[in-house]
């Protein structure tokens, strides 16, 4: 029994296209993780670090231009670092990603250096019941105030500038440590 050449071929092309690829429109996605504090460092040369998300595979990155080489990892999921030069206190860098099938994405990324630390002042410190302490302070830094612990305990805060502390621990003294967007640490022992 013989088949006709038309209507096979066209069987053939309806179950065959079920397997044709789609076309890719998802453009590479580009992912800094350090410096981990978003763009700010204590170092005028920082590793910067990083990943390229695409579908069909990173082709290539570039920074200011230059082709800097992929790092371990898979094609869909590049790997990338370089080496930041800060000569002032701000610097930006230009970087790009392109994938198999052409799309570029690009990203613009300022590096600031702040090598300040944070200011702390304890504005009360009041004893109350067997051995409770209760502080207020005030922490300011010139770019961000990141973090704030009491006694190891990391307080809940709304980064900023300006920091307002109100803290209840127990013991002889109260550790505060601040903590700015850089990295930079201030430390005090309220008693």
């Amino acid at each position: 029994m013989r088949f006709p050449a038309l209507p096979c071929a066209l069987v053939l092309a309806s179950v065959l296209s079920g397997c044709a690829r789609t076309a890719d429109n998802f453009a590479p996605r580009i992912f800094v993780t350090s410096p981990a504090s978003g763009g700010v460092s204590q170092i005028r040369n920082p590793m910067v670090k990083g990943y390229v998300l695409d579908d069909t595979g990173v082709t290539r990155i570039t920074v200011n231009g230059k082709s800097i080489p992929l790092s371990s990892g898979t094609k869909k999921i590049a790997n990338f670092q370089f080496q930041a030069q800060v000569p002032g206190a701000k610097a930006d860098y230009a970087l790009a990603a392109s994938d198999a099938a052409g799309h570029e994405t690009k990203v613009n990324l300022p590096i600031s250096v702040d090598a300040t630390k944070p200011t702390l002042s304890v504005k009360s410190f009041t004893r109350f019941g067997r051995n409770g302490i209760r502080v207020t302070a005030v922490a300011t830094d010139n770019i961000q105030v990141a973090q704030v612990t009491v006694d190891g305990n990391r307080l809940n805060i709304t980064p900023g500038k300006r920091v307002d502390i109100y803290a209840e621990t127990t013991g002889i003294y109260a550790d505060i440590e601040v903590l700015d967007q850089a990295g930079n640490k201030t430390f005090v022992r309220a008693q």
